[in-house]
Formats: C-alpha cells, sequence, structure tokens
C-alpha cells in the first residue's frame, strides 16, 4: 500500500496462535443484520463526526497517566487494582451512568520482596507454589550454586539461599537439588536480558521460598554479595481471599425494554512490576473517552461499559462478568467491541488488529472495516484470528466480538515493552490514541445511535 493513501483493507491470516481451535457460526440477529448493512451508508457520515470531534487525544491521555504513572502496577487483588478500579467508578458516576461494582474471588497469590545488606531492593518474582517466610523474612548468605544440578551443591549451601542460573534442566530440579542441599531458598535469574524479572513456573509447592529475577539483578549479586559474603533479606508473602471486581456502566435508551445490547470492554489490571500504560491503561482510557462522548446522545440499544480485572491471571474477569449474564441478556447481546493495547507508540506497530477467536469476520469487523473507509483510518486493520484477552469470554458465550489491538503488520508482534517495567507513559502515542477513539467510537456509534 502507498504511503499516504487509506490502508483499511482486511487481510486475513489463518495462522493458528491460540491454545485451541474455536470454530463457532456466527449467528446474527435480524436487528444486526440491518445494522450490517447499514453500515456502509454514505449518509452516517455526519453521525461519525459527532463522535470524532469530541475524542479528545489529551484527555485519554491524562487518564493513561494516571494509571500508568499515578497509580502504577495494578496487579491483580492488589491495591493498585483496587485504586484503579475507584477512579474508573467515580469518572464514570459523574457521567451519570448507572454504575454496578461486581466483585469476585481470585486466585491466591504469593507476593515478595528481596533487599540487600546495602538496603537496595531488588525486583523478585514468586511463583505459585513457593513457601512463604515469616513475616520478618529470612536474611542469608547467598550459595553460588551455578545451574542448579545436583553436582553444583557443596556442603556450604546448607543454611543458605541458593542463586541459580536458568538453563539445562528445569526450575523444578533446581528446587529440588537445592533443597536437598540444605538450602532455605532459592533465587533463579534469567540467562537473557529481559526487562524484567524471571517468572518461574516450578510445577508443584516448594519446601522453601523461591524467587526469580532478572539476568543482570543475579550477575550483580555475584559480583557483589556472594563474593563479599554479603547476606540478601528475602520476604514472601501469601495473599490469600484477595477479590477483584468488574466496573460496569449501563445506558439505556429512554423507551421501550428489552433492547439489544453492546457490550465495550478494556481490562484494567496489569502484570507485576509493569505500570501497564500500553497493557492496557491505553484501552481503559480509550472506553473512559467514549463512555464520556457517548453519554448524552440517544442510542436505540442499551450500551454497556465493561471495565475489567483480573485479565492477566487468564481473562478471570470477563468471564465472571458474562458468566453473570441471563440467557435473555446473552440472547440480546448483539456485540462485543474490547480494546487492548491501542495507544502503543512503537514504530512497528502500523497496525490496527481485529482479532476474532474463530478468525472469521462478524458484525463488529465489518462496521470496523466500513467506518474505517468513511472516516479514513489511516493505519490498515488486519483480521487475525487470536484469542488472549476478554473478548474471548464473549466469544465463548455466542456473543460476536473483537480486540481491537495494535500490533506489527507480517510478524503480528507485539511492542517489545511488553510486560515489562518499560511499559510506560512514555511510549504511548496521542496520535493513535485518538485513532482507536475515532475507530471504535465511530463503529460502535453507527450501532447504537437512534
Amino acid at each position: 500500500m502507498k504511503t499516504g493513501k487509506k490502508r483499511t483493507t482486511i487481510l486475513l491470516t489463518t495462522m493458528l496462535v491460540t491454545s485451541g481451535l474455536y470454530i463457532a457460526p456466527v449467528n446474527y440477529s435480524a436487528k444486526a443484520q440491518a445494522a450490517a448493512q447499514n453500515i456502509d451508508n454514505p449518509s452516517i457520515k455526519a453521525f461519525d463526526q459527532k463522535v470524532i470531534a469530541r475524542v479528545n487525544a489529551e484527555r485519554i491521555y491524562q487518564d493513561v497517566h494516571y494509571l500508568s504513572e499515578t497509580i502504577g502496577p495494578r496487579v491483580t487483588g492488589t491495591e493498585g487494582e483496587k485504586m484503579a478500579a475507584e477512579f474508573i467508578k467515580q469518572r464514570l458516576l459523574s457521567l451519570g451512568y448507572k454504575v454496578e461494582t461486581q466483585e469476585f474471588s481470585v486466585p491466591d497469590k504469593m507476593v515478595g520482596h528481596l533487599h540487600t545488606s546495602d538496603n537496595n531492593e531488588i525486583l523478585v518474582n514468586i511463583p505459585a507454589g513457593s513457601a512463604a517466610t515469616s513475616n520478618e523474612g529470612i536474611t542469608a548468605q547467598l550459595f553460588n550454586a551455578g545451574l542448579g544440578k545436583a553436582a553444583d551443591f557443596t556442603s556450604e549451601a546448607k543454611g543458605k539461599i541458593a542463586l541459580i542460573s536458568r538453563g539445562e534442566i528445569t526450575f523444578k530440579e533446581k528446587v529440588d537439588n537445592a533443597v536437598a542441599a540444605g538450602a532455605i531458598g532459592v533465587l533463579i535469574y534469567d540467562n537473557t536480558t529481559q526487562p524484567g524479572p524471571l517468572n518461574p513456573s516450578i510445577g508443584g509447592d516448594a519446601a522453601v521460598p523461591v524467587g526469580g529475577i532478572s539476568k543482570a539483578s543475579g550477575e550483580a549479586l555475584l559480583k557483589d554479595v556472594v563474593a563479599q559474603g554479603k547476606a540478601v533479606l528475602l520476604n514472601v508473602t501469601r495473599i490469600a481471599n484477595a477479590k477483584s471486581q468488574n466496573i460496569i456502566a449501563t445506558k439505556t435508551p429512554k423507551q421501550g425494554e428489552n433492547h439489544d445490547i453492546v457490550h465495550v470492554s478494556a481490562h484494567m489490571d496489569s502484570v507485576p512490576f509493569a505500570p501497564g500504560a500500553s497493557d492496557n491503561a491505553s484501552g481503559t482510557a480509550v472506553a473512559l473517552e467514549l463512555a464520556n462522548i457517548l453519554k448524552g446522545y440517544p442510542i436505540d440499544k442499551e450500551l454497556r461499559f465493561v471495565f475489567v480485572g483480573a485479565e492477566e491471571i487468564g481473562l478471570v474477569g470477563s468471564e465472571y462478568y458474562v458468566s453473570q449474564l441471563s440467557q435473555d441478556e446473552i440472547s440480546r447481546s448483539l456485540a462485543n467491541f474490547n480494546m487492548d493495547m491501542v495507544g502503543t507508540g512503537w514504530d512497528n506497530a502500523t497496525a490496527i488488529y481485529l482479532n476474532t477467536v474463530d478468525g472469521k469476520a462478524n458484525i463488529v469487523t465489518n462496521t470496523a472495516m466500513a467506518t474505517a473507509e468513511r472516516i479514513g483510518t489511516p493505519s490498515q486493520l488486519v483480521l487475525y484470528q487470536r484469542g488472549a484477552s476478554d473478548h474471548v469470554s464473549f466469544h465463548d458465550a455466542g456473543i460476536p466480538a473483537v480486540n481491537f489491538i495494535r500490533r506489527e503488520p507480517g510478524t503480528a508482534n507485539l511492542e517489545p515493552y511488553y510486560h515489562t517495567p518499560l511499559d510506560k507513559i512514555e511510549h504511548i502515542s496521542k496520535e493513535r490514541l485518538k485513532e482507536a477513539g475515532d475507530l471504535v467510537g465511530a463503529s460502535l456509534y453507527s450501532l447504537i445511535r437512534k
């Protein structure tokens, strides 16, 4: 495609990148079919402008900034996620929406802190299955256990925390060998350079606390703490009976009842240590902006903004939301517009991917295609078969659903900051936030307007 031209060609890839193949026929209601047939009508361009003219990139950006820089990491079940939920709730209430907080339980979580004797903090991931420490933690010297093979341990490992490099054998074998040698804790460091700490999977319960750290941190500990016989303090805590929440804002037509429902979703949580500016303060902030714009417009369908928690631990929030819908609500559900990582400034992410679980077009992709043609969306749109976000939960219930996400065309790569501490506001593009708001907002309004 030539530079400067509208690039709204829909490319269909049949590459299967989901954990399993979902084959589900799309059955539109009569109203859905009528809406799909009308979406490319030039007469609705004026309605597009009612949305586009009000999408404010600076306002969206400021919300991304607040979520990612003021609140910071919003890990499922933590205070950060709760702060994000409260921020979203108060904003929606101020806009006049009927707002519901939908609370649900999440699995227990292990969290930890690692400090040197010089009181320098080292970022550490605690895997499921790690043992907890006492409230005081454990203070001990480190033992350089190489790759963590049985032969790498000596009697000097007893009573120390084993410092082990990733590689050659499984994490579980490394931990088992350390325990057998009398180590009272295990720290496994990465063997490749990554911004965040290693997140090892140890495959079951360990007898000692276990943590994962970055390659740089491991090498620094070898040069300083191990070489000088210093100690570290490792504290591991289990967060039990944790809760997460969905925040749901609803707008209904002024007349009639039993209207078709359109769901707009975005997840508010992030992974540990990641400020989550792109993933997913960007999608959250665009959804908030659309809620602001559409609050006063007359509509003939029920509109629900669903800000979900616990996406990063397995789509738990969206699965819970969908599970609470009645069969009548599901049958009336016309579409789901899900937004995830729509504001990345990564240069290579020049395409907006329309991810569907089965790789097939539906009312949302068709609406987005027609809208992009009308409004001149500058980015290429790519229809792609992919799960891995909250649209899966809607799809599995039979609701046509699409995840809007920016990727590199051809490779489908995500930004290099994905799921790392580098996912910060500095890597957010105001222009792409605006583009997402224009495309999704105008598409959405073409379906729900009166």
